[in-house]
């Protein structure tokens, strides 16, 4: 099995990118591999947010969407959220629940062309949220 590559963006600034199989927001911690085959050990307490990423690499020059792609078969049912960090990042997002009441909580990107594919938020890290009304 492969895994899903993730970037965790760490509250101390770091990050670490690897692949793992087995975050779960419900377990303290999970694993990534690194690409040299090293094996991390990652807290959720630690992390702003995990990122499951298409590529480890990004891609710099593109900037996400911050307005909904119409037709998007994501929106049915989901919320669109604004999520600011307490680091000032800021993420506008698709949440089934809102607002969430476990201390970590996924969320799709809305840009369905973004490198994210989804977000394991520490609410810990988050400053201020909100729905953005509207589709």
């Amino acid at each position: 099995m492969q895994g899903h590559l993730i970037v965790a963006n760490c509250l101390d600034g770091t990050i670490q990118k690897g692949t793992s199989l087995d975050v779960d927001p419900k377990r303290p911690t999970c694993h990534l591999k690194s690409p040299t085959g090293g094996m991390v050990e990652v807290a959720l307490a630690d992390v702003k947010a995990l990122f499951f990423v298409k590529t480890a690499t990004g891609r710099p020059d593109y900037n996400d969407a911050r307005d909904v792609a119409p037709g998007d078969s994501r929106l049915v049912g989901a919320r669109r959220v604004r999520v600011a960090f307490a680091d000032g990042e800021e993420i506008v997002g698709l949440m089934n629940r809102f607002p969430p009441i476990t201390p970590y909580f996924f969320m799709l990107p809305i840009d369905p062309h973004s490198n994210n594919i989804r977000i394991l938020v520490n609410r810990a890290a988050v400053k201020e949220m909100a729905e953005l009304s509207g589709q």
